[in-house]
């Protein structure tokens, strides 16, 4: 109750300070109306097909960032001779915002959904590698010595102790993970997009339909509280001991 209180709280203070005009109704309608034109938009089809948009763009560059950092991560955390070579570029990379590489980003793959898959995947990858390495790394050694004594191979080495020592600290940067994508996704759909919540935020602002920019806000909002939920239900099928 107290979770679904903070809200509904914010909203109805929200809407108590728009209608008493505490604050300036030009640039903060109230929810109800926020509500309203939310509706309209669903009613005429314009905000399915930005939503669509946007959310195959997350899916598949999230899918394109986490793989690859779980599989590169691993490999680092198992082998110091992989993890020496591949940390200098991580770590000269990885403060660059992906956002900065964006007019590269559009000149090599375009302005269509692959730079935005692209851009989102890069956003993604790197605090993915960076948890999972920290992961494998932390793995008690005793997991280690026995797999050893055992005679474990390369692949029982690899999906029975690095993969499941290191998945708390990995999900956690997957998790990070989905935040930076939505982060991502607005700020690459205000630049070459015809399309997407990003999109519509931005085009709003500049025609000042604010209840427009604020349904667009509102959703980011929605969608990476949801994507963060499933995220922790995942995660507690597959810690049930955390």
């Amino acid at each position: 109750m107290l979770t679904i209180a903070s809200p509904v709280f914010l909203l109805l203070l929200w809407e108590f300070m728009s209608r008493t005009g505490i604050l300036d109704i030009r640039f903060f309608p109230p929810p109800s109306a926020i509500v309203s034109t939310f509706v309209e938009m669903i009613a005429s089809g314009e905000m399915a097909k930005h939503i669509g948009v946007s959310l195959y763009r997350i899916f598949v560059g999230f899918l394109l960032g986490v793989i690859p950092g779980v599989i590169v991560g691993l490999l680092m955390g198992l082998y110091s001779p992989i993890r020496h070579f591949i940390s200098p570029i991580v770590m000269a990379l990885m403060p660059i915002p992906t956002l900065a590489l964006l007019p590269i980003i559009i000149i090599l793959f375009g302005i269509g959904d692959l730079s935005k898959v692209v851009t989102i995947a890069g956003s993604v990858f790197f605090p993915v590698v960076i948890n999972t390495v920290a992961g494998v790394i932390n793995i008690d050694s005793i997991y280690l010595d026995v797999a050893k004594n055992y005679g474990a191979g390369r692949a029982n080495f690899f999906f029975k102790i690095a993969l499941p020592g290191a998945m708390p600290v990995m999900l956690e940067g997957i998790q990070m993970g989905q935040a930076i994508a939505l982060l991502t996704i607005v700020a690459a759909e205000m630049m070459g997009a015809t399309s997407g919540i990003g999109y519509l935020i931005w085009t709003s602002y500049k025609a000042f339909l604010l209840q427009e920019m604020y349904v667009g806000l509102i959703l980011i909002s929605f969608f990476g509280y949801l994507f963060s939920l499933v995220l922790r239900g995942i995660q507690k099928k597959m810690l049930p001991w955390r």
